[in-house]
């Protein structure tokens, strides 16, 4: 038995800690907020209980996948509720296009606004389907240390269908023409932090998982995720120390010894750093035993940060539903601003999530629990001017679009930003998401899980393999755990 550190317990550190323990090591994560879940925190105030992250819950067979690895599954620990319909895109005060959960009824919807598209519609999920089936079910469990990894005969035979160098826009242009649709189709992949033009095809599978498999909830938030993670690594034997940031990575010779938290000097066999990659190499570690400089950080894409607002309203919203994404301005041009030219939106899209829709237990009886979310580039500057601008340029285009006074009737409001994602997580930047998924950083082209100069130092996280998201946070903490199983298997034997 070997003792184990694991630096953060968010998703990936909290799948890490369940495969270390399985596997038999001693294992005690280190967070270093009061509470674990990293970006997916939950607070409350005034009855109201906030999810602080994360809102999406898709891909529910990832899910059931990582608690069979431990001989459970969801139910054991959460009761699940598919949305019905799972989100809505509203273009305009009287034009939504809502996504039912049923296939025959979402026929329909492509029907009545591109008649013809139903056919167009149904080929087009058969191949998402058939690049999810490949890339989620067997490309994302790679470690990515070498493109061999991918040399299975169902790859590469299969390579043309799996549309690496094809963009995600034209690949959804060429099958649908209208604006709405084509916006419902590439809306998925701005969960993998880049614009549809700079994602390869072969993500469209995220339309599969969106329109195919639904869209879900667990009953009393996300955090029940967390919880119920939490709940299984304890199962398991895992220790937690909250309040125990880590200030320094002490290594001898080519591996890790000792970590220095708030809360004193643990000796340590070997360790899974899932918190922030850049912080834990530029700021726990030598400059001798990093994989990568600053200015190879510098040239990195990375996914957008967030201005986020929890609001607790005191009356019902007409025309909210759980998931809403507000799309009455320009995609492009909010891009553009993210990305190209950075800077503070001049007409930002945003997305609001109201959760009390669903579930009566997150706000106090007649009133909404609402998160409202903006994207903006990462490493702006952050002011509480420049929150309460925002907050009054989305709340009147709320209002609006809503047809529906709400500013009058809320009871609390906090703000979270990049700042915060900094103080609170080491966000590089305060990025929200972690590195984009375009074609350069893919697979072995994002910072490796490994590090190469220390033998017992592995990465998690939404920094590394396979990407950012909830879904893929769970597999990384468990292929970084299958690596270290590993390499202490062989220095033991």
């Amino acid at each position: 038995m070997s003792e184990i550190g694991i630096i953060g317990s968010g998703f990936a550190g909290l799948s890490a800690a369940c495969f270390m323990a399985k596997a038999g090591h001693d294992v005690t994560v280190f967070e270093k907020n009061h509470t674990i879940g990293g970006r997916a925190r939950v607070f409350s105030e005034h009855g109201f209980t906030f999810d602080m992250g994360p809102s999406w819950y898709w891909m529910p067979d990832t899910f059931e996948r990582f608690f069979a690895e431990f001989g459970k599954k969801p139910s054991d620990y959460y009761k699940l509720v598919q949305l019905d319909p799972g989100f809505q895109m509203i273009f305009d005060k009287t034009e939504a296009l809502r996504i039912p959960a049923s296939y025959e009824e979402l026929c329909a919807e492509f029907e009545a606004i591109e008649p013809g598209s139903t056919q167009k519609l149904e080929k087009f999920l058969e191949e998402a389907k058939f690049k999810y089936n490949v890339g989620m079910r067997q490309m994302v469990y790679k470690p990515s240390f070498s493109w061999l990894e991918f040399a299975s005969l169902e790859v590469i035979t299969s390579a043309a269908r799996l549309q690496m160098f094809k963009s995600v826009r034209s690949h959804v242009r060429s099958y649908f023409k209208d604006p709405r649709l084509v916006a419902l189709m590439e809306f998925p992949v701005l969960f993998l932090g880049a614009m549809a033009s700079d994602i390869p095809a072969l993500y469209s599978m995220m339309n599969y998982a969106a329109l195919s498999l639904g869209t879900w909830y667990p009953m009393g938030g996300m955090m029940e995720i967390i919880k119920a993670m939490e709940q299984l690594a304890l199962e398991l034997g895992v220790k937690f120390k909250t309040d125990s940031a880590v200030n320094k990575i002490f290594v001898s010779g080519n591996k890790v010894t000792k970590l220095d938290t708030a809360k004193g000097v643990y000796s340590t066999d070997a360790v899974i750093a899932s918190g922030d990659y850049h912080h834990i190499e530029q700021q726990l570690l030598d400059a001798s035993y990093r994989n990568y400089d600053e200015a190879y950080w510098e040239k990195r894409t990375f996914a957008p940060s967030s201005l986020i607002f929890y609001l607790g309203v005191k009356k019902k919203i007409k025309r909210l539903i759980h998931h809403n994404l507000f799309f009455d301005t320009s995609l492009d041009d909010h891009a553009i601003e993210i990305y190209d030219n950075p800077q503070w939106p001049s007409k930002p899209l945003f997305y609001v999530c109201c959760p009390s829709k669903t579930d009566a237990s997150v706000a106090p009886e007649g009133m909404e629990n609402l998160f409202i979310l903006m994207p903006i580039a990462p490493g702006l500057e952050d002011t509480p001017e420049l929150r309460e601008k925002y907050f009054d340029i989305i709340m009147k285009r709320l209002e609006y679009l809503c047809d529906d006074d709400i500013r009058d009737y809320i009871v609390y409001n906090k703000s979270y930003c990049i700042s915060d994602f900094v103080n609170d997580y080491n966000a590089y930047k305060g990025n929200a998401y972690g590195l984009a998924n375009t074609l350069r950083q893919t697979a072995v082209l994002k910072p490796t899980l490994r590090n190469k100069k220390i033998k017992n130092l592995f990465y998690a996280g939404q920094l590394t393999v396979p990407g950012p998201g909830v879904p893929p946070s769970l597999i990384s903490g468990q292929l970084a755990a299958e690596q270290l199983i590993k390499t202490l298997k062989n220095s033991n034997s």
